[in-house]
């Protein structure tokens, strides 16, 4: 019973700080004035009058309003981790102390780094200045709006008594247009995209601290980001448990690069006009000892974050190089294997000499070997280091396929000029595409620009015997997906490739019976 008083007295406490805190305090002033009056006549209505302004501004409950965006009080512009702890913290007790609820949102905002590159530091400052004022604008008065790094803000919202999943979720989303809204910059347009991720702290349990509140808020927004651009994601339970999961695959990625536990399986690719393999895919697999096959989804993700990407390129062209002699020794024909290299491998400068002195190491041609390269990642870098690794692997031999095509926006100029062999068409563009017209029409219309300018195609994602059919009817030069074969371990690959070849032989026999 006493804490439910004590709660209700906070509450009342909390609606009386703020009705008093301000100008529109003195709102009052002519209904308490002729009150005075009536009660007291004029004696009293003057000291009502002239008196209750000044008791406001002697407490510091009456203040001249400051200008939109400005800092709040007794917090600066840019704060540090252990300040934005403890503001979260104090937060949160606030809210507490009172019965009601309060939130923590982060904003990561994109888009800064291309203006520092073309306007210069100054202009990415302005930006960042911009994004601040615009955050405090959209929020209430007693929010508290500050940047935590370069690109990162942190929102902490004062005490409410509605402040559920759809209140923030809108507040989010108001506050996410406030950051993309174009800003008119030194005559120019510049433009930012913002994920989002907060968490309520109705959210968490009784016994959580604001530091725990804002931990949250990291996690979601790290999941926002994942799914970005310009995504909103709230914190859950769930969404502990993926991250805890994350964590614990950290610390075991370096021991199972180290042990051999991450290989490559592969995937065979098909030459529609004849049947026979066309060559193979290599895609990296984590057979785990105690969690069994780890989704790449997942284990791809924490090498990303963790700066590994290099050292499982290495891992993975060693073995499919190897693959590659074995399958050679078994009597297959397998004209060669394609690896998928990430951005960051591609912006290594010394990527060509390595790949060169691998395949001098393992005895094979550079034709042997194909380089995925996604067309997200030539699309956005025109020039620089990873055009010129791209190039020079082409002038080397090697067999440049542009990975999710149609994913992108690579132009024609694009593709000649980084010596594209062959276009592997998304598998959006192949689903359904023998009962689909539509995407039947879209497919025939990328196969005809292919064929056009001499490029080769590849259709990912084949999974029925009639999107087979229809893109060899259509004109497309290779296929693969699960229709054709799962991915297998490189010694898996030899059986299936002499059980392949049976069937082709069979095949071709009846063909010329039936003939």
């Amino acid at each position: 019973m006493k804490a439910a008083i004590n709660a209700q007295i906070g509450r009342l406490r909390l609606v009386l700080h703020r009705g008093l805190n301000g100008p529109h305090a003195l709102a009052f002033l002519p209904a308490l004035a002729l009150a005075a009056f009536w009660l007291g006549g004029e004696p009293l209505l003057i000291a009502v009058a002239f008196g209750l302004p000044a008791i406001l501004l002697l407490t510091g409950n009456f203040s001249v309003p400051s200008n939109q965006g400005s800092a709040p009080p007794g917090y600066a512009d840019v704060v540090n981790t252990m300040t934005a702890n403890k503001m979260a913290d104090a937060c949160l007790a606030q809210a507490r102390s009172a019965s009601l609820a309060s939130g923590c949102i982060l904003v990561e905002v994109d888009g800064l780094e291309e203006i520092a590159s073309r306007g210069g530091d100054a202009a990415a400052e302005a930006m960042r200045d911009l994004a601040l004022n615009r955050l405090r604008n959209t929020l209430r008065r007693d929010d508290r709006a500050v940047r935590m790094s370069d690109n990162r803000f942190l929102i902490l919202l004062a005490p409410s008594i509605r402040l559920d999943l759809e209140a923030l979720l809108q507040l989010s989303t108001r506050l996410q247009t406030s950051v993309e809204e174009p800003a008119s910059l030194e005559n120019s347009m510049r433009y930012l995209s913002a994920s989002i991720g907060f968490c309520g702290s109705s959210r968490l349990p009784d016994s959580a601290t604001g530091i725990q509140m804002l931990e949250a808020a990291h996690v979601a927004l790290n999941e926002a980001i994942n799914n970005g651009p310009s995504a909103i994601r709230a914190w859950s339970e769930n969404m502990r448990a993926a991250h805890k999961e994350q964590q614990n695959l950290k610390t075991e990625v370096d021991r199972a690069l180290a042990n051999g536990q991450i290989q490559p399986w592969f995937q065979p690719q098909i030459c529609t006009s004849t049947g026979n393999i066309s060559g193979a895919e290599a895609l990296a697999r984590w057979i785990h000892p105690e969690r069994g096959i780890v989704p790449p989804a997942q284990f791809l993700r924490v090498l990303e974050d963790s700066g590994r990407m290099e050292n499982l390129g290495e891992v993975i062209l060693q073995h499919s190089l190897t693959a590659l002699r074995s399958w050679d020794q078994a009597g297959l024909d397998i004209p060669r294997v394609s690896v998928n290299f990430s951005d960051s491998e591609l912006r290594s400068p010394n990527l060509v000499e390595k790949i060169q002195w691998e395949l001098d190491r393992f005895g094979l041609t550079p034709q042997r070997l194909g380089i995925e390269v996604l067309e997200t990642v030539i699309a956005g870098s025109p020039e620089g280091i990873v055009a010129r690794n791209i190039v020079a692997l082409g002038e080397l031999g090697c067999h440049i396929d542009l990975d999710d095509f149609g994913t992108g926006h690579a132009s024609i100029t694009a593709l000649r000029k980084f010596r594209v062999h062959r276009l592997k068409i998304d598998r959006s563009f192949v689903t359904r595409v023998d009962r689909d017209e539509d995407q039947h029409r879209m497919l025939a219309a990328v196969l005809g620009m292919a064929d056009r300018l001499g490029l080769e195609t590849l259709a990912e994602g084949v999974e029925s015997v009639g999107e087979h059919a229809l893109l060899s009817q259509l004109g497309c030069d290779h296929v693969q997906g699960f229709g054709i074969a799962r991915p297998m371990p490189g010694d898996k690959m030899i059986d299936w490739a002499k059980e392949h070849a049976v069937r082709i032989e069979g095949a071709q026999r009846l063909g010329r019976t039936g003939g």
